[in-house]
Parts: C-alpha cells; structure tokens; sequence
C-alpha cells in the first residue's frame, strides 16, 4: 500500500529513509523565519545598548550550530555533512521586526531543507531568549522553506 509518506512503513511504523542508493548530487535549501517585537526592543538590539552585547552575533552562531545539529533534534533526519551554513539577519524598522534567512548547502545524497528550517527557527529563538527580560510579549513566525533545489524533486521555489 502506498501512503505517500516516506518516513512511514506500509505497517505504519516510523522509520529513517534508506537513501544508499541515491545519487550523490548539490543540494542548497533555504529557509525564512520572522520575530516581531516592539520598536524600543528592536532599537536597543540595533544601537548595541542591550545589556547581553551584540544579539545579532549571538543569534547567527546559534543558527549555525543548529544546523549541524538538526539530526540531534528532528529524529528522522539523516545526520549530514553540511558544506556551509550562512544565517543572515534582517532588521525592519517600519514593522518592528528581525527577518532571518538561512541557507544550507552540501553534495549528498539527501536535502537540506530541515537544516535550513531549524537554523532560521533557532536564530529566532536566540533573539527572543536574549530579549525576554526586556519583552516577553514577542512573537516568532512565519518560519518556511523558500526555496529548495537539487535532488529528485528538482527546484522549489516560492
């Protein structure tokens, strides 16, 4: 029976995606996340006033690291060998917010789009972490995939 899922057995057990016979191909994923927040927060992040230094810094090398540690955390992702990580932060003063892309890159045998996803996630994460002593009232998304290429299922792209 086919189900259409590919992390789920016909018996409907999880299991980890057997990818040996792949073809070993680039594959470049990446992902977008948001964090909203009010205009005093996003200033202080902005000036270099807030009292745990540069947020930015701190939230781009925790992106980083969450990508090479996505395995650790999805448990059905394949551990991967990523080639580069670039988490790349965008402030926006007219909405009061930080839009953080992620791109993940490698040649391999399987995409890396989780990678990309939970880089941006955990970017996010960092921001509110560090910021949640002067605002608790912020909010984190939309986190999504914005474009995917290589492998079988070729480009995507929104």
């Amino acid at each position: 029976m086919d189900h259409g899922f590919t992390h789920i057995t016909a018996e409907g057990n999880a299991h980890m995606v057997d990818v040996t016979e792949k073809s070993v191909t680039e594959r470049v994923a990446i992902a977008e996340a948001s964090i909203h927040m009010a205009e005093e927060t996003l200033s202080m992040i902005l000036d270099g006033s807030h009292h745990k230094g540069d947020v930015f810094a701190t939230a781009r090398i925790a992106g980083i690291q969450a990508a090479k540690k996505t395995s650790d955390l999805i448990p059905l992702c394949h551990p991967l060998m990523l080639t580069k990580v670039e988490v790349d932060l965008y402030p926006d003063r007219e909405t009061n917010s930080v839009r953080i892309e992620a791109l993940c890159k490698l040649s391999g045998k399987t995409g890396v789009e989780m990678e990309a996803l939970t880089a941006a996630s955990v970017a996010a994460l960092t921001i509110y972490d560090m910021c949640k002593a002067v605002q608790k009232d912020m909010v984190i998304g939309p986190v999504r995939l914005l474009e995917k290429r290589g492998g079988k299922s070729g480009h995507f792209k929104v």
